[in-house]
């Protein structure tokens, strides 16, 4: 128990010893009234690691890499033996490393201590690292440069599966054809966001199901219930999701001057990719449901989501973070468990 409570401190030096040496003096570089300017350790050195859990099986790093002229940082979880394919976890959304309710770092110390290395970092603007914050449709550099470090730092790794959850997955998909290191991808509820596809998905899903619970008809009978406010409301989406598709959302013709719509691009990288994929869908979950909608809905979606190199899990009461204890473990055993079985 102590050991656990240390390493996030442990971790936290490690972070702060690397921060600072991004801004560390020259060699030889005088400080104040002519004394010699103080240099800290050096950049991208490591801090002595500890191991994770009372079975001292694994260890966490520490690290800072460059990336268009901005430093970022991030933690590798690092198995006891060697392995050549690890997994790069991507954040979803405005984020850090260490995910909602802790997920990624969690799942990325159940990976190693299942013999996996895994590796989680913050993109350029988020958490620790510096620059700009970008959309997830913006991120293959970092990713590539994530992958490079991962590489160069765990020995004998020579492939990826990059993990991703939400607008993590999209990204994730968009990047892997680019990089012949990326052998497989995990995708947690993957964003396919389009302003009629949501309001398919509300209609069908929330609203349906709203009538059937108890709570809504208690409410109505007691008089707390906010008939125009939920009027007003239900005809905006109704409006939205009989109104004209989304172009390619489903074979819809696209405007000559309009870029793709991102599910059209997320086919498009999917039908690129030739990679293996575990698809991951939360049953509670409007994302999801979003993007089973629009798969079912499809033929071309179907016939990849048919694949033999594609996997496919569910869970049906887990919402989109996968909360809960019981998800978050079976997600993390469902990941290793595919990612060693090929």
């Amino acid at each position: 128990m102590f050991l656990q409570q240390l390493v996030p401190l442990k971790l936290f030096l490690q972070l702060y010893y690397l921060m600072r040496a991004r801004n560390m003096p020259p060699a030889g570089a005088v400080g104040p009234f002519g004394s010699p300017a103080k240099r800290p350790a050096a950049a991208g050195a490591w801090l002595p690691t500890l191991s994770t859990d009372v079975a001292m099986t694994i260890e966490e790093r520490a690290f800072s890499f460059h990336c268009e002229n901005e430093w970022l940082y991030g933690i590798a979880s690092l198995a006891r033996q060697p392995s050549r394919r690890g997994v790069l976890i991507v954040v979803g959304g405005p984020q850090y490393r260490v995910g909602s309710h802790r997920q990624f770092a969690l799942l990325a110390r159940s990976l190693a201590d299942d013999g996996i290395p895994a590796c989680r970092f913050d993109y350029r603007g988020m958490g620790d690292s510096s620059g700009a914050a970008r959309t997830f449709e913006h991120v293959e550099r970092d990713l590539r440069a994530a992958i490079d470090a991962f590489i160069g730092l765990v020995p004998g790794l020579e492939e990826v599966v990059i993990w991703g959850l939400c607008d993590g997955a999209s990204a994730a998909l968009f990047y892997a054809a680019q990089d012949s290191r990326v052998c497989g991808l995990v995708l947690l509820n993957p964003w396919v966001r389009t302003g009629d596809g949501l309001a398919k998905a509300t209609l069908k899903h929330y609203y349906l199901e709203r009538l059937l619970q108890p709570a809504l008809w208690r409410k109505i009978a007691s008089g707390q219930f906010a008939w125009r406010t939920a009027a007003r409301s239900f005809l905006q989406i109704a409006r939205t999701a009989v109104g004209p598709a989304t172009a390619g959302a489903a074979g819809a013709p696209l405007a000559e001057a309009a870029p793709p719509p991102l599910p059209l691009r997320m086919l498009g990288a999917f039908e690129a990719f030739q990679g293996k994929v575990l698809l991951v869908l939360s049953g509670a979950d409007l994302t999801a449901k979003e993007f089973s909608d629009l798969a079912q809905s499809s033929r071309a979606w179907r016939k990849l989501l048919g694949s033999p190199a594609v996997s496919q899990q569910a869970i049906a009461e887990a919402d989109h973070t996968f909360s809960r204890r019981v998800w978050r473990d079976q997600v993390a055993r469902w990941t290793g468990d595919w990612v060693k079985s090929w």
